[in-house]
């Protein structure tokens, strides 16, 4: 009986969001005691639109875009979702091509105007929610079907950047997520991007690794770990008047977190300080670049 009870609220919370759309099917209306030539009636007369075979808007002939998005998942037919761009463009966290897209789990070669129906048989249960009343994939999974098409890499990292700021899946989770993932389409770009900007060294890793990267530019050894107009640095120059701070976490910085940064950075120029950054990830695998900076940098104040 309980059982009996949840799908048939189920039911009813998927049909008033199907309402809320303005969008109803031919078998919603004859569930709601419309005959065939009730639903000729109100079409000849404007109170229904057909937008699909089978799929009708109420009371206006053109919808919302979430109508749209609803009015597309429900002509693929039953477990039917808005995936890919689509899935993106819903969760708030990018934006839509020029095609509505679908995927369906079984076998199908969809051919309707303004979508595109992508069939896969073995799209996981625990990869598709509802949002806003629609069927979609879920954040992690619309961003993983977005990598594994040519999106560009900023476009990519933006979509990981919006999930985290709206608090949708954070960059850990992601990853985490990953691992369960493995050999799927798209999740070795995904890995490579999370793996470089959150990467992160321990304190004497990091030390042990910079020292060398100083001494290579022509640096004497910076004091570490020590303040600096009341903030605490990481690598410090007093005669050159130069500060280095390194970045573990380019993701899921909050924003007071960044806004200390920027009042940190603000304080040291306004003290005549120069101050460089750079991500873990450099430290420890581009320490050419690293030097070839801190070389540039030491031969300006000198002057």
């Amino acid at each position: 009986m309980a059982t009996q009870k949840s799908n048939a609220g189920s039911q009813a919370a998927w049909n008033l969001a199907r309402a809320q759309h303005g969008v109803l099917t031919r078998s919603d209306l004859l569930a709601l005691g419309f005959s065939q030539e009730a639903i000729k009636h109100r079409l000849r007369n404007g109170r229904l639109h057909q937008v699909a075979r089978g799929i009708y808007a109420v009371g206006r002939p053109h919808l919302t875009r979430e109508g749209r998005w609803m009015a597309a998942v429900l002509a693929c037919g039953q477990g039917a979702v808005l995936s890919h761009g689509s899935a993106a463009a819903l969760w708030g966290i990018g934006k839509e091509g020029g095609r509505i897209e679908v995927s369906v789990r079984r076998r199908c070669r969809h051919r309707r105007r303004g979508l595109n129906v992508h069939s896969r048989l073995s799209l996981p249960s625990q990869d598709v929610t509802t949002h806003r009343g629609i069927p979609v994939t879920t954040p992690a999974r619309s961003i993983l079907d977005q990598a594994a098409t040519p999106l560009g890499d900023g476009l990519l990292e933006r979509l990981v950047n919006e999930a985290d700021a709206l608090d949708l899946i954070d960059p850990d989770a992601l990853r985490e997520w990953l691992d369960g993932r493995s050999g799927e389409p798209g999740v070795p770009r995904v890995r490579a991007m999370l793996d470089r900007h959150t990467f992160r060294l321990s304190d004497s890793e990091l030390e042990r690794l910079f020292r060398p990267i100083a001494r290579a530019a022509g640096l004497p050894q910076p004091l570490t770990k020590t303040f600096v107009n009341g903030f605490e640095v990481d690598f410090y120059w007093p005669d050159l008047h130069l500060i280095v701070e390194t970045d573990g976490l380019r993701y899921h910085r909050t924003a007071s977190k960044q806004s200390r940064d920027l009042l940190r950075d603000q304080t040291h120029t306004a003290a005549g300080l120069t101050t460089l950054r750079f991500s873990h990830w450099q430290v420890k695998y581009e320490p050419t670049r690293i030097t070839a900076v801190l070389a540039e940098t030491h031969l300006n104040l000198k002057r």
